[in-house]
């Protein structure tokens, strides 16, 4: 029985091959979209997991609170904590802390490199991460001073096949982490999963830290460490954060009440912390809403072509229902028939989709800046999910219209009634309007994500962007000894501009610094500020423009031990909304006192996705990390060329690394970049899919309008009366989804945009294009059909009649 069912089924599809072959098509773009989907969310679910103790691992946050009622979090904090949890409570088992990511020029011989991703790492790391070793002995790799552990790929980078453990390579950091020196390898462990809330290519011994900078580590106020727990399993971690104001109080971490630490699970650091100086990139929880969103809509719109498909094609199968039942076929046999068509369709789709999957695995880490090898489709989790998607959409996309089929009578059959005309058209137009509802608010959510990324690289920043060139020489002591003299050398070019010398660059690393200045009432306040050290000529060299007061300057030599100056946020922080009223308030910061010189305008030192915070510009040029040139014409490698000449002339043991304002600073916005792309490829797929719908629908409308075009053109109705008449009432279900969809779009992306400090109001025309587009492709998917009905000979269609 079940053979004859998938035999006759089998004929049916073959019959009706186009109708088949749009179904097929659509379902297998859905499901191969949601599985796409699937396998993006499941690797942002996953970050982490790998740990065989992630379940017991927690972090350190620490909080401040200041008396304005400001809140600031940070994963990054003082040493001492660390080892004052793990003396005053014994369910801390283990404790590893790690600086703050450093860069170091690592020398093999003649191979050097400057290695951006590096940690200093207690030697505790191995009892608590699990990471696998592959040379070396894990548990004592960082135990002694000097030492360095290196990731598969760098062991390969600088020795090759050799066995590097015992190998040396010299290198040295300095700004204060770990002296120069030669380190040792003594552990090679695989390269980090890229599902990793940090990543790392080496890291030294902690111990080379200590020799270095030994107070830092009694020091509750300096802050350059990362601080992770391990607790036992099904410890209740609100156990310890009720204990922790005694802790704090008992240590006397905070003197005035401002500060104090809680704790979060590390399972939630990717995706769910919102703290500030995360040890690596964070992910979007409400990105990953919007693509499940996605996901799902693009599978309900091919179950919906689906759907529409086969109800639509009720009429010309309702003499075979009628047929059948006269000569004994139950409402049971029929159902299974028509599920059993509908189902094959279903796994040709599904056999279909696996095979997109599989052909678009290489460029979704294009798309979404991951990386799918083709094991992870058919891991046991992934593939029972899939399976569970395709026997729901099976359920969903062919139960509706076997029902219906088999529930045909007989007698209004033969009659020529189906019995279904109304309800059926009706379910028809709702569902074209579902489809393209959704496609019009996909169309419109792209339109506004590209408009808001444009916003982002348009704003005025406050600073000059484009044409800076960013020399990075990592705090290297023989350039700052002849820091006046590379600059003026460089200066001297003809297509330099100017140059200038600093610690960070806007989108860069900055430190934050303890700092007095003098209220209103004459109280000195102390804040946390964000603090740029910078030389002379950095605010020239930038083009930021003052607020009030003066920028620093050759013609005052106090400027270098008394001055300060401050940006507006600062100004308003600090009680003074006119910034003219702070010139010449006194000021104490790390050791200097003096006045404040000048206010310079507020600018996006940070990505436009937080506000403008207070910032100090501190004269310090001896902690330089970057010397910036502004040139005339960036892209002219002869120019580029010549700088590095230069460079090997005035710095010959460093190479010229370089890079270009413009580009680091954007790189802030590369999470924005990867969804825009996925959610215009996304929504173009759906588009796609409600087209192939509409197609399929507008063929079988002039299919089941053949004789009545014929009789039109036979009484003189033109070409475009006949387009016109087929097209209407598409044109109408597309209209009335326009009005549906607008205000779902509106709200969605305003939630969307609420994640930006700064973003676009959203405009009208955006809704209009929008509008517009899915019209004039609905228009033209009808169209083609509309003009080929319309152009046949009525001869043919009405021979029978």
């Amino acid at each position: 029985m079940i053979t004859n069912y998938i035999k006759i089924a089998w004929r049916n599809l073959l019959k009706n091959n186009g109708y088949s072959s749009i179904n097929i098509l659509g379902l297998a773009i859905g499901l191969a979209c949601c599985l796409l989907v699937v396998l993006y969310i499941q690797d942002e679910l996953s970050f982490d997991h790998y740990h065989t103790k992630k379940d017991r691992i927690y972090r350190v946050v620490h909080d401040w609170k200041e008396k304005n009622g400001m809140e600031t979090q940070q994963i990054w904090g003082n040493a001492p904590v660390g080892a004052a949890l793990k003396a005053d409570f014994p369910e801390v088992q283990t404790v590893v802390q790690f600086s703050g990511q450093i860069s170091i020029l690592l020398k093999q011989g003649e191979k050097a490199f400057q290695e951006e991703r590096v940690f200093c790492m207690d030697s505790t790391a191995f009892d608590m991460f699990s990471w696998t070793c592959i040379a070396g002995n894990p548990h004592t790799a960082l135990a002694a001073p000097y030492s360095i552990v290196l990731t598969e790929t760098m062991a390969k980078k600088y020795f090759a096949d050799s066995n590097p453990i015992g190998q040396t390579l010299e290198g040295g950091v300095t700004g204060g982490r770990a002296a120069p020196g030669i380190y040792t390898v003594t552990a090679v462990i695989k390269d980090l999963p890229s599902n990793s809330h940090f990543t790392f290519d080496a890291l030294l011994s902690m111990s080379s830290f200590r020799q270095s900078w030994a107070e830092v580590f009694e020091q509750w106020g300096y802050v350059d460490f990362y601080t992770y727990l391990l607790l036992p399993d099904g410890y209740d971690i609100h156990k310890l954060e009720k204990q922790v104001p005694d802790f704090i109080a008992r240590h006397q971490a905070s003197q005035d009440g401002k500060y104090s630490i809680h704790f979060e699970p590390m399972l939630g650091a990717y995706l769910n912390s919102k703290a500030d100086r995360q040890p690596g990139p964070v992910g979007n929880m409400q990105n990953i809403y919007i693509f499940a969103i996605i996901g799902a809509f693009i599978l309900c719109i091919a179950c919906v072509n689906f759907m529409n498909l086969a109800t639509s094609r009720s009429l010309e199968r309702a003499k075979e229902v009628g047929v059948r039942k006269v000569v004994g076929a139950s409402r049971k046999n029929l159902i299974v028939q028509f599920m059993s068509e509908s189902l094959l369709l279903v796994v040709f789709a599904a056999l279909l989709a696996l095979a997109l999957v599989i052909c678009s695995l290489p460029f979704m880490e294009m798309f979404a800046g991951k990386r799918f090898a083709l094991s992870s489709l058919f891991q046991m989790q992934t593939f029972s999910l899939f399976i569970g998607i395709v026997l729901v959409t099976s359920l969903v996309a062919a139960s509706y219209p076997a029902f219906v089929l088999a529930n045909f009578k007989p007698v209004k059959v033969f009659k020529g009634s189906s019995g279904l005309a109304m309800g059926g058209t009706w379910l028809r137009k709702g569902l074209v309007v579902f489809q393209f509802g959704l496609s019009i608010a996909l169309i419109a959510g792209t339109l506004i994500v590209f408009s808001q990324l444009r916003h982002l690289q348009q704003t005025d920043l406050g600073f000059q962007k484009t044409q800076m060139l960013v020399i990075d020489f990592n705090y290297d002591n023989q350039v700052l000894q002849n820091l006046d003299a590379i600059k003026q050398t460089f200066a001297q070019q003809k297509d330099v501009l100017s140059v200038s010398a600093s610690r960070s660059i806007p989108g860069s690393y900055f430190p934050n610094a303890g700092t007095q200045i003098e209220l209103p009432d004459g109280e000195m306040k102390p804040l946390n500020q964000a603090i740029f050290e910078v030389d002379v000529d950095f605010i020239a060299n930038f083009g930021i423009q003052m607020a009030a007061g003066r920028p620093y300057s050759r013609d005052f030599p106090a400027d270098t031990i008394n001055s300060l100056v401050i940006n507006e946020a600062a100004a308003k922080l600090w009680g003074y909304p006119d910034p003219e009223k702070i010139i010449g308030k006194r000021f104490a910061q790390w050791g200097r006192e003096g006045q404040v010189i000048g206010v310079v305008k507020d600018f996006n030192y940070l990505s436009l996705h937080q506000k403008i915070e207070p910032l100090t510009l501190r004269l310090e040029p001896l902690s330089s990390k970057f010397i910036t040139l502004k040139i005339q014409q960036a892209s002219n490698p002869e120019t580029i060329a010549k700088l590095a000449d230069i460079w090997s002339t005035v710095a010959p043991h460093r190479p010229f690394l370089y890079s270009f304002l413009d580009n680091s600073f954007n790189r802030q916005y590369e999470a924005d970049y990867r969804f825009r792309r996925l959610f215009s490829a996304f929504s173009g797929l759906a588009l796609f899919i409600a087209c192939l719908g509409l197609l399929g629908l507008a063929t079988y409308t002039a299919q089941q309008r053949t004789k009545e075009i014929g009789v039109r053109k036979v009484l003189g109705a033109s070409t475009f009366s006949i387009v016109k008449l087929l097209s209407i009432d598409f044109l109408r279900l597309v209209i009335i989804a326009l009005f549906i969809a607008v205000p779902l779009a509106w709200w969605a992306m305003n939630q969307w945009l609420s994640d930006f400090a700064y973003h676009i109001t959203i405009p009208w025309w955006i809704f209009a294009i929008a509008g517009a587009s899915s019209l004039f492709i609905a228009l033209f998917t009808i169209s083609g059909q509309a003009i080929r009905a319309s152009m046949a000979n009525p001869v043919d269609s009405l021979r029978d009649e």
